[in-house]
């Protein structure tokens, strides 16, 4: 293993986090509407855990998909 190989691992995954980091953060922004959840009411905290969590499911399914489809290429 070279270090030109080793290099570009450790930028896959620096990569890797920075991108599922923006995507989280992205999600809870999208899930909150862009409001601070102090200033929420309780429905609106109980409706921002479930969409955040439904959301989260159809990411993870999204990546799942796109695996297999990476797999069948």
């Amino acid at each position: 293993m070279n270090l030109n190989h080793i290099i570009n691992m450790v930028m896959r995954q620096v990569t890797r986090r920075a991108t599922n980091a923006g995507i989280d953060k992205g999600l809870d922004m999208l899930a909150r509407r862009g409001k601070d959840p102090a200033d929420m009411t309780d429905q609106e905290r109980r409706e921002m855990a479930n969409s955040k969590k439904s959301t989260r499911q159809m990411v993870k399914r999204a990546r799942k998909a796109a695996r297999i489809t990476r797999r069948i290429r």
